[in-house]
């Protein structure tokens, strides 16, 4: 890895791409990070660190988004509420049947325009996926009889007490982390960006935590963090 500087910018890319991973992959806190990188002999503040991710978060996430295959052909939607700056918002998911994150939208609202906003995302970003499983929200169904490209799927409601719909909640389950962590989100943007980049370095080191042999998960670990260094390369 080529340890240039980005232009106007003190530490070099390895620095800077170190503390984004660390940040992204780990539930860790600006001030977390920013005292292990002094462990490390590297004084960063807190302050410069947001500062990086205001400006990288974007390029990192439309990057890895690109390098990313095709995910699987069933859809498992869902939303729930988050509080920024004490003002409800809705956050919508999509996952493939592996877990794969496919697209995150923060909305204000929890109906048929929401829904659909989110839908055009995801079509606009994936292929039409055989099977789609959401919760009794109605939205959802009136979208699906409004878009023509959606009538062939089908469409299976699944009740929330039954656990049914059990890998989208257990892709719930980091963003409440992060928000305790956090203490809370602030602004909407900001916590758009910052889920839809923690979302895709998820899904590039979703095969390193499993129940694979470990040297199939180190052969895992060493490919994902080269494809974020080749990420960084080419994004910063």
């Amino acid at each position: 890895m080529t340890d240039r500087k980005p232009y106007r910018h003190r530490f070099p890319l390895s620095v800077i791409g170190y503390a984004l991973w660390l940040y992204h992959r780990f539930l860790l806190s600006q001030r977390d990070v920013q005292e292990l990188l002094h462990e490390r002999g590297i004084r960063v503040s807190h302050e410069t660190l947001r500062q990086w991710n205001i400006k990288f978060a974007p390029l990192l996430t439309e990057e890895l988004r690109h390098r990313e295959p095709r995910w699987g052909s069933r859809w498992h939607l869902d939303e729930r509420c988050v509080q920024i700056a004490g003002v409800k918002h809705w956050l919508w998911r999509a996952v493939d049947e592996h877990g794969n994150v496919l697209v995150l939208l923060l909305q204000e609202h929890r109906d048929t325009e929401a829904a659909k906003s989110f839908f055009v995302r995801l079509l606009g970003q994936h292929n039409v996926p055989k099977v789609i499983h959401t919760d009794k929200l109605w939205s959802y169904g009136a979208v699906l009889r409004e878009l023509p490209v959606l009538h062939v799927v089908e469409h299976i409601r699944v009740v929330s007490t039954a656990r049914c719909n059990t890998i989208v909640e257990q892709s719930h389950r980091p963003t409440r982390q992060q928000e305790r962590t956090q203490l809370g989100f602030k602004r909407r943007r900001r916590t758009q960006e910052f889920l839809a980049l923690h979302a895709r370095v998820s899904n590039l080191h979703r095969q390193t935590r499993t129940t694979t042999p470990a040297a199939l998960r180190r052969s895992n670990q060493t490919t994902a963090l080269l494809l974020w260094q080749e990420v960084l390369q080419q994004a910063v």
